[in-house]
């Protein structure tokens, strides 16, 4: 039930450190779960935060706690956005104050955090190539820790995550993935046989005569009889154990258990720390559960902005339309006027805007699951068929399938329109999440164009040119409230062109995408220190306007590129070769991000932070100036 009024914490104040859940006694374990979800409904509903997947592992993660001791054994959390619970539990309590804050506590595992988090994480299905790892570097170290690997079902959608377990199949020492299912129909419980078969199956006596048969057999080399017995005993379990797909890989399958059932969880743990090899344990588990609204909306959950704990409504109402929003509405009159027109996303149609595509285009939109290196490859498929793929990826997520966008899409240089939204700092998600990196990744890859709209408006423009190129474009544009400025300045999109929107003298600030805004903020406060400044939209990274840059280094002193990216290989970086190949004298500043990773943080914070604000330029500019 939803919850109005924190309630106070008596059991929850006794964690101050890893472990100390283990003197909590059995009786007041359920109290200390409703107290967490408490505490996490209201700290989350201020700070903002992934509330839906934290509440539905608070047992799952006690659990955890329980049968393990950290931080000698160690838990690798997929994507990471479910450890909130995990953080408290280490003693991490009072850092929920500034969640995602600049300077404060990560949502994600963070090993300079903590001891007790052992692998960072951000992105999907990567925990169990990471545990494998761990268990490996354990096995040649001899130590004897336990590692357990969480893992949801919707990351097991992602092709890496086979891959691990094909590889983890092959262990033959003790192993821990925990499939966190609270979406996914994987295998139903089939009644108590399933029970009984787990049972016996981790039963010491069982383990032993299987152990004994099998070295036995593999002693006298009969491994082809051992395979026969093999295929034989699964024949037989097909008919009664559910994840045998687990099974016929070679990893022993436990469950379903309910993952709201701590002495269930506690049950099937202790069964699977008893197997030498990768043991799966298959949990059942209710996303958003004890927050009504969360139970309801998922989604809306999943990454929350500060919201009425009542009500579960944004104490901010969205009231002007962002970049998503924009790009949603282009595409469905886009897909109106042309058949062949296509989307495709990696298990975010509401994120990336393609809800309503879906919805009027059921046949013509694919969500492929967290998948992006096949949803790449899967419109180069479209594309060679004659279709038209518009695939919608995050920034961030998009580098995932760097391969596939080069020798797949580009190498035949396929019309495959990459709209990649979250370009640039995005904020409290940190260095996993911000897309800092796709001008430089996306660059050094032939037949590749590249465009970023200075305005909602261009943004629209720069869409229905992008699906009438034949050849792979890449549409960046930034999280948050479309710009709607500068309505006046919309020339027709002509390929490789740029855009000059204000002409002055002495300075011209060359600007990509967001920047334009800024771009703005730093002619006018250029002008009341009595400095002409001219403005370019550059529309595009590559390729660059070679045309407008001669004819700008030709009537200026300073010639300054500003993006929203790493320095290396960004558009500065090309507009600093091409003044270098015609031996131009132009004095040259680069306003770019510096090469590293960005922590979270508001997005504010962090351009000043970084040195990308508009105080930050001009001060440079006056420096470079004298």
């Amino acid at each position: 039930m939803t919850i109005f009024v924190m309630k106070s914490c008596m059991i929850l104040e006794k964690i101050e450190k890893e472990n100390d859940i283990k003197e909590i006694p059995a009786e007041e374990l359920e109290l200390l779960a409703e107290e967490i979800r408490d505490f996490l409904i209201h700290k989350i509903s201020v700070t903002g935060g992934h509330l839906g997947s934290n509440l539905g592992t608070v047992e799952l993660t006690m659990a955890l706690h329980l049968s393990l001791t950290l931080p000698k054994d160690k838990i690798v959390w997929d994507v990471g956005h479910q450890s909130y619970t995990h953080k408290i539990l280490t003693g991490r309590r009072a850092g929920f104050e500034h969640l995602r804050k600049y300077g404060g506590m990560s949502g994600f595992p963070k090993r300079k955090e903590s001891e007790c988090d052992c692998f960072d994480t951000g992105h999907s299905s990567t925990s169990v190539s990471a545990g494998l790892g761990l268990v490996k570097a354990r096995d040649l170290r001899g130590e004897d820790s336990t590692i357990v690997s969480v893992i949801g079902d919707g990351s097991l959608t992602g092709g890496m995550a086979y891959e691990a377990l094909n590889n983890a199949a092959r262990i033959k020492t003790n192993y821990i993935i925990v499939l966190n299912d609270n979406n996914m129909s994987i295998s139903e419980n089939v009644g108590g046989m399933s029970k009984y078969l787990n049972n016996i199956r981790t039963a010491d006596k069982y383990l032993d005569i299987k152990e004994g048969v099998y070295n036995s057999l593999m002693d006298k080399k009969m491994d082809s009889l051992v395979e026969r017995i093999r295929r034989a005993k699964s024949s037989v379990k097909h008919l009664v154990i559910p994840g045998m797909f687990f099974e016929d890989m070679g990893i022993t399958y436990l469950g379903p258990v309910d993952g709201h059932d701590i002495n269930a969880m506690l049950r099937v743990l202790r069964e699977a720390k008893r197997c030498k090899s990768a043991v799966l344990v298959h949990v059942i588990t209710q996303k958003g559960k004890g927050f009504v609204p969360a139970e309801r909306h998922p989604a809306r959950f999943h990454g929350a902005e500060p919201f009425d704990v009542e009500t579960g409504l944004p104490l901010k109402p969205k009231t002007k339309s962002n970049y998503t929003d924009v790009f949603s509405t282009v595409m469905c009159k886009l897909g109106d006027r042309n058949p062949d027109i296509v989307a495709i996303t990696a298990a975010m149609p509401d994120g990336t805007g393609l809800k309503r595509f879906k919805n009027m285009y059921p046949d013509r939109f694919f969500d492929v699951g967290i998948a992006e290196e096949h949803a790449v490859t899967f419109a180069a498929g479209l594309a060679a068929g004659g279709m038209r793929p518009v695939v919608a990826i995050y920034s961030s997520f998009l580098q995932r399938a760097y391969d596939q966008i080069l020798h797949d899409v580009c190498i035949q240089n396929l019309p495959v329109v990459f709209a990649i939204d979250r370009a640039g700092l995005v904020g409290s998600d940190g260095e996993t999440h911000q897309g800092i990196f796709d001008l430089s990744y996306l660059s050094s890859i032939p037949n590749m164009h590249i465009m970023a709209p200075k305005n909602k408006w261009e943004l629209s423009d720069m869409l229905k040119f992008a699906v009438s190129f034949d050849g792979p474009v890449a549409l960046r544009y930034p999280r948050g409230e479309a710009y709607d400025g500068l309505k006046e300045f919309r020339e027709p999109i002509v390929f490789g062109k740029a855009e000059w929107l204000l002409n002055d003298r002495q300075v011209v600030l060359v600007a990509v995408g967001s920047m334009v805004k800024t771009a703005l903020s730093v002619r006018s406060m250029l002008a009341k220190r009595g400095y002409g400044c001219s403005i370019i939209n550059a529309r595009f990274v590559k390729p660059i306007d070679t045309d407008i840059l001669d004819e700008a280094r030709k009537s200026h002193e300073l010639i300054v590129t500003m993006e929203e990216n790493v320095a290396s290989g960004g558009f500065g970086e090309k507009v600093r070769d091409y003044l270098a190949s015609v031996k131009s004298n132009t004095k040259l500043l680069t306003v770019t991000i510096p090469d590293e990773y960005v922590e979270h943080g508001n997005v504010d914070i962090l351009r000043k932070e970084v040195g990308i604000d508009a105080e930050t330029i001009v001060k440079r500019i006056l420096e470079v100036l004298g």
